[in-house]
């Protein structure tokens, strides 16, 4: 077993046997992937599981997201955190854009490599999108004022999880100044409080309800 996936089961437990298949998978897919169509920094290929896929499943610490949930994962680049979260909840479903078509194209490649039949990806631009999803996540696309303007509209009105629907964003820094238009209807959870590597020491991710 590679140190790699011991460092996503470090941190979740109880694994079945596809998912451990599917996470470890992830190194060669990316590996291979990624000579072809840099999809993620040369330099941050050899931390693949600690930068791109334990960040994503981030997510999966704060909600667990209940079977028949749509999610959508705006400019997913090679494919996070919408790869990771299809495959922790293979009964949720995940649509994931991006406007840029050779990072969907990988997007694609990997998904259908890992047998996910939970996840569809497209080249498109957010605000053409008209289709409604209970939460939309992504990874620090722009500011979040702006990325609210332009998904709040595909925010189902129906709730199924624990949390109401909503956006989920992973981004790191000081975000006091971003996130004043919305007062105090954020959550920000500290992804140091869950995972011990350094990279994750200014993480975040922001909860907003929709």
């Amino acid at each position: 077993m590679s140190e790699n996936i011991g460092l996503i089961q470090k941190y979740f437990k109880g694994l079945d046997r596809q998912q451990t298949e599917r996470f470890s998978a992830l190194e060669s897919l990316y590996g291979e992937w990624n000579e072809k169509i840099n999809v993620i920094s040369r330099k941050d290929i050899g931390s693949l599981y600690e930068k791109h896929v334990l960040h994503s499943l981030a997510i999966a610490k704060a909600i667990r997201f209940t079977s028949g949930t749509k999610i959508l994962d705006v400019g997913t680049g090679g494919g996070f955190p919408g790869i990771p979260l299809a495959i922790m909840f293979p009964e949720t479903n995940f649509h994931l854009v991006d406007s840029i078509g050779k990072k969907i194209k990988v997007v694609n490649a990997v998904a259908e490599a890992l047998g996910l039949a939970n996840l569809s990806a497209e080249q498109v631009r957010a605000e053409q999108l008209n289709d409604k999803y209970d939460f939309v996540v992504s990874r620090a696309v722009t500011l979040l004022p702006e990325f609210h303007g332009w998904i709040r509209k595909n925010v189902s009105g129906v709730n199924r999880n624990s949390l109401p629907n909503g956006i989920l964003y992973l981004k790191g820094g000081d975000l006091t100044e971003e996130l004043k238009p919305f007062g105090r209807r954020t959550v920000v959870y500290d992804l140091k409080e869950w995972f011990e590597e350094e990279f994750f020491e200014t993480k975040k991710l922001v909860y907003l309800p929709v």
